[in-house]
C-alpha cells in the first residue's frame, strides 16, 4: 500500500472536521453530518486511491453519498474504506464534546462488512486482555482487569453509554467497586483511549454500534489493544441482514477478525474537544485541526496539529 495514502486519509478527516464545524452548534445534528459527508466525500473523488465504501452512511437507497459499496476516486491501487463523516453526532447540535469526523481502511477484504446494528463490546488494553473475556461475569472481567493492569479495583474506570439497556451492566460494575463513567454517545474514541496509557480510561463495556466497533477494531490493530464482541440483532430482520452480510449471530469476534487487514490505517479528527483530539479551532481566514493518525505498519501513534489558511492575502489568528 504505497506511502502517500495515510496522509491522503488524515486530510479527508480534516476536511470532514472542518465542513461538520462550520455547522456545529445550531442544534441540528443532521446539518453537520451532511456538510461532512459531502465535503469527505468530494475530496475521496480526488485522491489517487480506487476506493470502495465498506462501512459508510447507509444502504445506497438510504444514503445518497457514501453509502455501502460506493466506489470513489481513480487509480490502480484499490482500498476498501470503513467511514463515519461525523462520529458522535449529537455533540454538534450543542458544541458537545468528542465529536469526530474518522475512517479506517485497508487494503481489499481487509474490514469486516458490519451491517448497521448493535454489538456488545468489551474494550481493553493489551496488558489486560489475557485475564478478560466477553462470557466472563462483569465481577470476574473488573478482577482480570485489575490484575492486568496492577491496579486496585477502586482505582478502575469503565466507560459504558448512558443507555437504559446498561442500567444493570452499571450497578455490577459499581458493586464490584469500580467506577464508572457514562457517556450520552460515540464509544469509538473512549474504546481507543482504553488502549492507551494515561487517558484515565482503562476498559469499554457494554452494546454499542457495529459499525463504529469495526473502526475502532482498526484503530486497535494500530496500537495493541484487543476488543471482543458479538453482535446485537434486535429483531428477526437484523438477524437475517448479519448473516446475509456474512456475520454469525452468536460468535465472539475478535478486533482481528474485524479488521484482518495486513494493513490497517486509521485516521480521526476533532469536530469538537475531547478527551484525546481537540476541535476545530477557527480564527480569521483560517483554521486549526488536531487529527490522529495511525499505521499498523509502524505501530505509531501520530497527533497532527494542522493550521488550514483559506485566504493567503490576509491572515489573522484567533487562536
Amino acid at each position: 500500500m504505497h506511502n502517500t495514502l495515510p496522509q491522503y486519509l488524515a486530510n479527508t478527516t480534516m476536511v470532514g472536521a472542518m465542513a461538520a464545524a462550520r455547522k456545529s452548534g445550531f442544534g441540528d445534528k443532521n446539518l453537520a453530518d451532511q456538510a461532512a459527508t459531502s465535503a469527505m466525500r468530494a475530496h475521496f473523488a480526488q485522491i489517487p486511491f480506487a476506493t470502495t465504501i465498506v462501512i459508510g452512511e447507509g444502504e445506497r437507497d438510504e444514503a445518497p453519498m457514501l453509502y455501502i459499496g460506493e466506489k470513489i476516486g481513480h487509480g490502480t491501487q484499490k482500498i476498501d474504506v470503513a467511514i463515519d463523516p461525523l462520529e458522535n453526532t449529537n455533540a454538534t447540535a450543542s458544541l458537545g464534546n468528542r465529536a469526530i469526523s474518522v475512517l479506517a481502511a485497508s487494503e481489499t477484504g481487509g474490514l469486516f462488512h458490519a451491517p448497521d446494528m448493535y454489538m456488545n463490546k468489551l474494550i481493553v488494553g493489551p496488558e489486560a486482555a489475557p485475564f478478560v473475556d466477553l462470557d466472563y461475569s462483569v465481577e470476574k472481567n473488573i478482577a482480570g482487569l485489575a490484575k492486568g493492569l496492577e491496579r486496585n479495583i477502586e482505582d478502575l474506570v469503565i466507560v459504558i453509554l448512558d443507555r437504559d439497556r446498561h442500567e444493570d451492566l452499571v450497578k455490577e460494575v459499581r458493586a464490584v467497586g469500580a467506577r464508572v463513567k457514562l457517556i450520552p454517545d460515540g464509544d469509538l474514541l473512549p474504546g481507543i483511549a482504553a488502549a492507551m496509557r494515561g487517558t484515565g480510561i482503562h476498559a469499554v463495556m457494554g452494546i454499542g454500534a457495529a459499525p463504529e466497533g469495526v473502526i475502532t477494531a482498526a484503530a486497535l490493530r494500530c496500537i495493541k489493544g484487543k476488543m471482543q464482541a458479538r453482535f446485537w440483532p434486535k429483531n428477526d430482520q437484523e438477524k437475517k441482514r448479519l448473516i446475509k452480510m456474512g456475520g454469525q449471530l452468536d460468535k465472539v469476534y475478535t478486533h482481528e477478525e474485524l479488521a484482518s487487514g495486513k494493513t490497517i490505517i486509521f485516521a480521526a479528527t476533532g469536530v469538537t474537544n475531547g478527551d484525546i483530539l481537540k476541535g476545530v479551532r477557527f480564527f480569521g481566514h483560517g483554521a486549526r485541526t488536531h487529527t490522529m493518525l495511525m499505521d499498523n505498519r509502524t505501530n505509531q501513534v501520530r497527533f497532527i496539529d494542522t493550521t488550514h489558511i483559506f485566504d493567503k492575502q490576509q491572515v489573522e489568528y484567533r487562536l
